[in-house]
């Protein structure tokens, strides 16, 4: 909860909603009556087009976005992390929101019906704002701070547009492609479009967005939640990578890249290079700080490291999120605590990585305070970068089990631009240049608190230098919703898949290269400044806990079908993708289910 998300927006949104949202998407979305306010009223003003684009930002919160099935259901499971649920294959799923986590979601599941809509509401919201506020007088002929503002609206709605249409294509594929307002449509049942049609337009739309959007840090540009330049061009550079990458086709259903898939990489690249020169946004200096500091500490991380975020505010489902609640710490029994780190992922970090310490906790917080190892049939780790001991401004009460945070999520930080810089100059060039060596050093030297020393060999030809990307993406962006997108552009969900559930069932008997790893560990009592191990992650545990010690377990902890509960329903060639859910078949006779369901 930060600069955008207050009082002033819950007015402007109810505003917004009450005259745009039921003036369309009448059929599309089945939404009625008819609003008796027209265009020229709910955009007669700069105040009234900022309420209508704070309206479509909107769209991003609440349980339904980036408050919660976005980041914790639609992008698990994956090698990272595994949704803490009761839907194994052996019990078949709940065909709800955690059968996204197992890839056993069917087209029967409500749960897709409902991301859909209120997907395609903030598309129609945004085509609202995309068509009406360049027709507004004062675009035009208004002052010159008019003008600005109402150029800046604009690119805003060219971005948010691109990112709802973005995240759409990553869960079902092809998808119909609204460029105007529902309620100008001839048609409202529009096909699927092939997405590299949707990509190629909305990366102009991106284009033409950085065209009107400001700098963050420009004169008269307060540092906010609101999209600029850098945000939109680093949307960009997401967006082409992904156009350049691998996808489920449904023609031959399989995982293809497109032939022209370079060019794309150029723009991704070309994108990171502006906002690297730009000197608007920087790595702030602490990986823990961007974290612990800011996002659990309700405050605007100061260095510009995070380019776009979604605010969240208001304790409510609408408008929050339950970042915090459902990944990190539980405290006096309170939160939910179910994005629980694979031991595959934690044993991955270097032991002198920061990073991992912060992206996973091992430890809960008792009612007297006091810091206690975790024992689940789930295991003893949990993606951690927000969790309730870090909430503060204000604290999360350790009494309380509200679940609504006012935590913002991240979406594009700097050290995915540095890292999306590195990868397409590897790719353009056919090994790392010295320019992507050193974006990608700004990232890793970070994660070992500067120390070049122990950061390790930066691999000099291609293959190990993408390998090297792959894994330090993992290590920075853990636990922010990218690694499965990130493997399935790759084309390597499939195979990272089978080595890790291979890994997975090694660690659990303790065979190579895990023979070493505790089967259990000793945590001290009544620590109340944090967990106090006796031991090392890294060596066998003593049979008994030394004086003082309580016992947890290790990789004891994990029972003989979590390799196959983890995942278990993924099939190559099919599950990278979702299948429409039944309402929107049923509502819209152009479209045909495909993959295979």
């Amino acid at each position: 909860m930060n600069n955008i998300h207050s009082k002033k927006l819950a007015a402007l949104i109810g505003l917004f909603v009450l005259a745009i949202s039921l003036n369309s998407c009448k059929k599309f979305l089945t939404l009625s009556p008819d609003s008796a306010f027209d265009d020229t009223y709910v955009f007669g003003s700069v105040n009234d087009a900022y309420g209508a684009v704070l309206g479509t930002y909107a769209t991003l919160a609440g349980d339904r976005g980036y408050g919660g099935r976005i980041q914790y259901y639609f992008s698990n499971d994956c090698d990272e992390s595994y949704c803490n649920a009761s839907n194994t294959v052996a019990i078949g799923g709940d065909n709800g929101a955690k059968a996204l986590c197992r890839y056993n979601a069917l087209a029967t599941n409500t749960e897709l019906d409902a991301e859909w809509n209120i997907y395609y509401a903030g598309i129609d919201r945004a085509n609202q704002c995309i068509k009406n506020i360049p027709k507004m007088h004062l675009y035009t002929s208004g002052s010159d701070n008019d003008k600005a503002s109402l150029r800046r609206l604009h690119g805003e709605a060219l971005t948010l547009r691109a990112q709802f249409f973005f995240d759409i294509i990553k869960f079902w594929g092809d998808v119909p492609a609204p460029y105007i307002p529902s309620i100008d449509a001839p048609d409202l049942n529009l096909p699927a479009t092939n997405r590299d049609s949707i990509y190629d337009h909305i990366l102009n739309d991106l284009a033409m967005a950085a065209t009107l959007l400001p700098w963050r840090g420009d004169p008269g540009v307060t540092i906010d939640e609101r999209i600029t330049k850098g945000a939109a061009k680093a949307l960009r550079a997401r967006i082409a990578l992904f156009r350049a990458g691998y996808s489920l086709r449904a023609a031959s259903k399989k995982m293809e890249r497109p032939s022209d898939y370079i060019k794309y990489y150029q723009i991704a690249r070309d994108e990171c290079n502006d906002i690297m020169l730009s000197g608007k946004h920087k790595l702030n200096p602490s990986f823990m700080a961007v974290f612990k500091d800011n996002f659990n500490a309700h405050k605007i991380e100061p260095n510009g490291e995070v380019l776009f975020q979604v605010g969240l505010s208001g304790g409510n489902g609408v408008s929050d999120g339950r970042v915090g609640f459902i990944d990190g710490t539980r405290v006096n029994g309170n939160g939910s605590g179910s994005s629980w780190a694979l031991p595959t992922y934690f044993y991955k970090f270097d032991s002198l990585d920061i990073r991992r310490d912060v992206t996973i906790a091992s430890y809960a917080i008792n009612g007297s305070g006091q810091y206690v190892g975790i024992a689940t049939v789930y295991g003893p780790f949990v993606m951690a970068k927000f969790r309730r001991d870090w909430h503060s401004n204000p604290a999360t009460p350790a009494n309380s089990n509200f679940a609504y945070t006012g935590i913002s999520w991240p979406m594009i930080r700097y050290s995915d631009v540095l890292l999306m810089f590195a990868e397409a100059e590897n790719e353009l060039n056919q090994a790392p240049t010295a320019a992507a060596i050193t974006a990608f050093k700004q990232v890793r030297v970070r994660g070992f608190n500067g120390d070049e020393s122990k950061m390790g060999t930066i691999p000099a030809d291609y293959a190990g230098f993408f390998k090297a990307i792959t894994d330090e993406r993992m290590f920075e962006l853990g636990g922010e919703g990218l690694r499965k997108w990130d493997l399935i552009r790759w084309n390597l969900i499939s195979t990272v898949f089978a080595d890790t559930r291979d890994k997975l069932e090694k660690f659990r008997l303790r065979q190579a290269p895990f023979t070493n790893m505790p089967a259990r560990m000793y945590f001290l009592n009544n620590s109340t400044t944090g967990i106090v191990y006796s031991a090392s992650y890294y060596q066998p545990s003593a049979a008994n806990p030394p004086a003082g010690y309580s016992s947890v377990n290790w990789a004891s902890a994990y029972g003989n079908t979590f390799a196959s509960d983890w995942a278990g329903s993924f099939v190559a060639n099919q599950r990278e993708i979702l299948p429409y859910g039944p309402q929107t078949l049923s509502s819209n006779p152009s479209l045909r289910q495909g993959y295979g369901y």
